[in-house]
Order: C-alpha cells, then structure tokens, then sequence
C-alpha cells in the first residue's frame, strides 16, 4: 500500500510503499487488551493501606464485662463493629505487576500499528527538523495536518532536544523515541505522526 507523505504546511509531497503483511494479517484485540491490561496493572502503585484492628489506636481492655448489661458483647474498642475501629478485609501493600513476554509485546505493537493505518489515524510527515524550540510552529504543523483536536502521539527515530521542548509544551501531543512505541501508548492517543524515516526503518522497531 501506499501511504502519503505530509510537510509541515500540510501538503503531500510523496508517498511511501509500506507492506501491511510485517504487522500481520489482522488486528488481533484479545492480545491487545490483554496487553493493555498488564501495562496499567504494571503501572500500579499498589501503595493503599488501610489499618486493621491490631493496628488502631485503642485500648484492648473489654469495654464492659460479658453478661447482665443489657448490651450486645464487645471485645475492644478497636473492633471493625465500632467508629474508629479497625477495617476488615481492607486494602493492604501489594505488588500488581505482570510479566508480558517480548513476543506478546512485539505482536500486540503490530496490531496496534496495524489498526492505526486501518481507521486512518496515521499520518506521515517528511521530517521535523528543528533547530530551536518553536511550539508555535510545531502546533501550526498539527493544524495542517489536521491533528490538533484530538490527542497525538509523534514518534521520530531521533528526536532533537530542540524538538522534544516544541512538543512537550503542547497538551494533547507526546513525543515519543520510535525505538519506545508500544501499544500502549499508540491506543492511548487517537492519532499517531510518524517521521517518512521512521516509517521507512518501521521493522526494525517491531522487531525491537
């Protein structure tokens, strides 16, 4: 198939031959929400922490003796029963990271890329080569192409300093390494702005 190539005012300037059967035949959504899945369950915390009743301030003295008061039996102050007591069955520390195989990341990136240039949402640009942080240029350079209404995330093989302050500053946008797509982040964002050098070097990055 051949894909458009874009510049920065918007217009196509070339195309680029790029052959669907390296990302597969399908896109595979199972694999991709499994994916989705392990990469926000590695992104947890797992920090919240409740106290129990051992761990309450209190008194562990019996409020009142067991029988003939007229009242239910309680044990301490700190019981669950109580305010202020302890929480039953409540959050604790833990660890919710999932190992995702390379080969399940590679093949759910394939799909994700596969389903970006299915539902057109990938538009390709002939370079973004700056030599000074501009955000106004690179946000003028989204509007031509379309792409500034929505989130967007931009991969280029070498992204220059000078080009990662134009986007950082924007928003809806994310710059990201081309060497660091995954599928994460490409379902993440609506749209998706490749350099024509990264498309062109795109096997490399699946095969990364």
């Amino acid at each position: 198939m051949n894909i458009p190539v874009f510049n920065e005012e918007g217009k196509e300037v070339g195309t680029v031959t790029f052959d669907e059967k390296l990302l597969g035949e399908k896109v595979r959504t199972k694999l991709l929400h499994q994916t989705i899945i392990g990469y926000e369950a590695n992104l947890r915390l797992g920090t919240h922490k409740v106290k129990s009743k051992a761990e309450r301030h209190g008194s562990g003295v019996k409020p009142w003796k067991q029988k003939h008061t007229g009242r239910a039996r309680a044990g301490m102050k700190r019981s669950p029963l109580w305010r202020g007591g302890g929480n039953t069955f409540g959050p604790h520390p833990r660890d919710y990271h999932q190992i995702l195989p390379v080969r399940m990341r590679r093949e759910a990136l394939k799909s994700a890329l596969l389903s970006k240039i299915r539902d057109q949402q990938l538009k390709v640009i002939d370079s973004l080569t700056y030599d000074e942080p501009a955000t106004k240029r690179f946000y003028k350079t989204l509007k031509a192409l379309g792409l500034h209404e929505a989130t967007c995330l931009v991969a280029a093989r070498q992204p220059g300093a000078a080009l990662v302050k134009s986007v950082r500053n924007i928003e809806k946008a994310r710059l990201i390494p081309a060497r660091n797509l995954n599928a994460y982040d490409l379902l993440k964002h609506k749209n998706l702005l490749l350099t024509r050098d990264t498309l062109e070097h795109i096997d490399e990055v699946v095969k990364a």
